[in-house]
Protein backbone atom coordinates (compact mmCIF):
# COMPACT_ATOMS: atom_id res chain seq x y z
CA UNK A 1 0.00 0.00 0.00
CA UNK A 2 3.38 2.47 0.77
CA UNK A 3 4.74 1.52 -2.20
CA UNK A 4 1.28 2.12 -4.28
CA UNK A 5 1.30 5.83 -2.31
CA UNK A 6 4.43 6.75 -3.22
CA UNK A 7 4.32 5.64 -6.70
CA UNK A 8 0.89 8.04 -6.83
CA UNK A 9 3.01 11.23 -5.33
CA UNK A 10 5.63 10.62 -7.45
CA UNK A 11 3.70 10.32 -10.65
CA UNK A 12 2.10 13.49 -9.91
CA UNK A 13 3.31 16.83 -9.80
CA UNK A 14 2.71 20.31 -10.59
CA UNK A 15 4.89 22.90 -12.31
CA UNK A 16 4.91 26.59 -12.30
CA UNK A 17 6.51 28.62 -15.36
CA UNK A 18 7.60 32.12 -14.17
CA UNK A 19 9.48 34.08 -16.95
CA UNK A 20 8.24 38.01 -16.01
CA UNK A 21 6.39 38.57 -18.77
CA UNK A 22 2.69 37.71 -19.86
CA UNK A 23 3.26 38.61 -23.89
CA UNK A 24 1.53 36.41 -26.41
CA UNK A 25 4.34 35.80 -28.82
CA UNK A 26 2.38 34.63 -31.15
CA UNK A 27 0.82 38.13 -31.65
CA UNK A 28 4.13 39.90 -30.41
CA UNK A 29 7.11 39.74 -31.52
CA UNK A 30 9.46 43.21 -31.43
CA UNK A 31 10.28 46.08 -29.49
CA UNK A 32 10.72 49.84 -29.76
CA UNK A 33 12.61 51.22 -27.00
CA UNK A 34 13.50 54.91 -27.53
CA UNK A 35 16.04 56.72 -25.80
CA UNK A 36 14.59 58.77 -22.74
CA UNK A 37 16.30 62.33 -23.16
CA UNK A 38 16.78 64.16 -19.69
CA UNK A 39 14.73 67.21 -19.45
CA UNK A 40 15.14 67.87 -15.55
CA UNK A 41 17.30 71.58 -14.39
CA UNK A 42 19.96 69.16 -12.51
CA UNK A 43 21.25 66.37 -14.48
CA UNK A 44 24.22 64.20 -13.66
CA UNK A 45 26.07 63.16 -16.99
CA UNK A 46 26.34 59.49 -16.83
CA UNK A 47 22.76 58.97 -15.82
CA UNK A 48 20.74 58.86 -19.09
CA UNK A 49 22.99 56.49 -20.64
CA UNK A 50 22.98 54.24 -17.68
CA UNK A 51 19.10 54.60 -17.54
CA UNK A 52 18.58 53.97 -21.14
CA UNK A 53 20.99 50.55 -21.45
CA UNK A 54 19.45 49.07 -18.35
CA UNK A 55 15.95 49.53 -19.79
CA UNK A 56 17.08 48.11 -23.29
CA UNK A 57 18.70 45.24 -20.98
CA UNK A 58 15.57 44.58 -18.85
CA UNK A 59 13.41 43.51 -21.99
CA UNK A 60 16.10 41.95 -23.46
CA UNK A 61 16.92 39.73 -20.50
CA UNK A 62 13.02 38.61 -19.51
CA UNK A 63 11.38 38.65 -22.73
CA UNK A 64 11.94 36.86 -26.41
CA UNK A 65 10.59 40.19 -28.14
CA UNK A 66 13.32 41.59 -30.80
CA UNK A 67 14.41 45.28 -30.21
CA UNK A 68 13.90 47.12 -33.47
CA UNK A 69 14.33 50.79 -34.02
CA UNK A 70 11.31 51.63 -35.61
CA UNK A 71 7.70 50.15 -36.17
CA UNK A 72 7.08 47.95 -33.02
CA UNK A 73 4.67 45.80 -32.17
CA UNK A 74 5.14 47.09 -28.54
CA UNK A 75 6.79 51.42 -28.21
CA UNK A 76 8.31 52.38 -25.41
CA UNK A 77 9.44 56.09 -25.01
CA UNK A 78 9.69 59.11 -22.65
CA UNK A 79 12.35 60.93 -20.83
CA UNK A 80 13.53 61.58 -17.83
CA UNK A 81 11.91 64.59 -15.98
CA UNK A 82 12.99 65.27 -12.61
CA UNK A 83 16.15 64.67 -10.39
CA UNK A 84 16.57 66.18 -6.97
CA UNK A 85 17.48 65.81 -3.76
CA UNK A 86 15.46 67.55 -0.51
CA UNK A 87 16.25 67.03 3.37
CA UNK A 88 14.36 64.25 4.83
CA UNK A 89 15.29 64.10 8.20
CA UNK A 90 16.67 66.63 10.45
CA UNK A 91 18.93 65.66 13.69
CA UNK A 92 18.15 66.43 17.35
CA UNK A 93 21.00 69.19 16.83
CA UNK A 94 18.42 70.34 13.91
CA UNK A 95 20.51 69.69 11.26
CA UNK A 96 19.45 67.81 8.56
CA UNK A 97 20.22 64.31 8.57
CA UNK A 98 19.38 62.32 6.02
CA UNK A 99 18.54 63.27 2.10
CA UNK A 100 16.24 61.84 -0.20
CA UNK A 101 17.65 61.67 -3.80
CA UNK A 102 14.71 61.07 -6.16
CA UNK A 103 14.66 60.44 -10.01
CA UNK A 104 10.97 60.26 -12.15
CA UNK A 105 10.61 59.20 -15.92
CA UNK A 106 7.59 59.81 -17.57
CA UNK A 107 6.80 56.56 -19.95
CA UNK A 108 4.49 56.28 -23.42
CA UNK A 109 3.66 52.62 -24.23
CA UNK A 110 2.22 52.20 -27.03
CA UNK A 111 1.05 48.23 -27.81
CA UNK A 112 0.18 48.23 -31.58
CA UNK A 113 -1.24 44.89 -31.22
CA UNK A 114 -3.87 45.70 -28.49
CA UNK A 115 -4.36 50.33 -28.00
CA UNK A 116 -6.41 48.98 -24.79
CA UNK A 117 -3.12 48.55 -23.27
CA UNK A 118 -1.52 52.08 -24.06
CA UNK A 119 -0.47 54.45 -21.34
CA UNK A 120 1.28 57.36 -20.64
CA UNK A 121 1.90 57.42 -16.93
CA UNK A 122 5.52 58.96 -14.42
CA UNK A 123 7.16 56.47 -12.43
CA UNK A 124 9.23 57.77 -9.92
CA UNK A 125 11.93 56.18 -7.61
CA UNK A 126 13.83 57.34 -4.76
CA UNK A 127 16.40 56.52 -1.91
CA UNK A 128 18.02 58.05 1.16
CA UNK A 129 21.03 58.90 2.29
CA UNK A 130 23.12 60.32 5.20
CA UNK A 131 23.87 63.83 5.37
CA UNK A 132 27.29 63.77 6.56
CA UNK A 133 27.95 61.57 2.95
CA UNK A 134 29.08 63.88 0.01
CA UNK A 135 26.27 63.07 -3.10
CA UNK A 136 29.49 62.94 -5.39
CA UNK A 137 30.47 59.67 -3.16
CA UNK A 138 27.27 57.95 -2.89
CA UNK A 139 25.56 59.44 -6.67
CA UNK A 140 26.52 56.72 -8.93
CA UNK A 141 25.16 53.52 -6.58
CA UNK A 142 22.06 55.27 -5.59
CA UNK A 143 21.43 56.56 -9.14
CA UNK A 144 21.95 52.68 -10.06
CA UNK A 145 19.43 51.18 -7.02
CA UNK A 146 17.36 53.94 -8.69
CA UNK A 147 17.27 53.32 -11.99
CA UNK A 148 16.62 49.46 -11.17
CA UNK A 149 13.87 49.97 -9.60
CA UNK A 150 12.30 52.70 -12.02
CA UNK A 151 13.27 49.98 -14.88
CA UNK A 152 11.57 47.48 -12.94
CA UNK A 153 8.85 49.64 -12.73
CA UNK A 154 8.41 50.02 -16.15
CA UNK A 155 8.80 46.79 -17.12
CA UNK A 156 6.04 45.74 -14.24
CA UNK A 157 3.55 48.42 -16.32
CA UNK A 158 3.87 47.22 -20.26
CA UNK A 159 4.34 43.48 -20.13
CA UNK A 160 4.03 41.79 -16.57
CA UNK A 161 0.33 42.43 -16.40
CA UNK A 162 0.45 41.89 -12.55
Amino acid sequence: MLFCVAMMLTACSVSYKFNASSIDYSKTKTIQINDFPLRTAYVWGPMGPMFNNQLKDQYANHTRLIQVKRNGDLKVEGEITRYEQRNKSVSSEGYSAQTELSMTVNVRFTNNINHEEDFERQFTAQTTYETTQSLNDVQEELVTQMIKDLCDQIFNATVANW
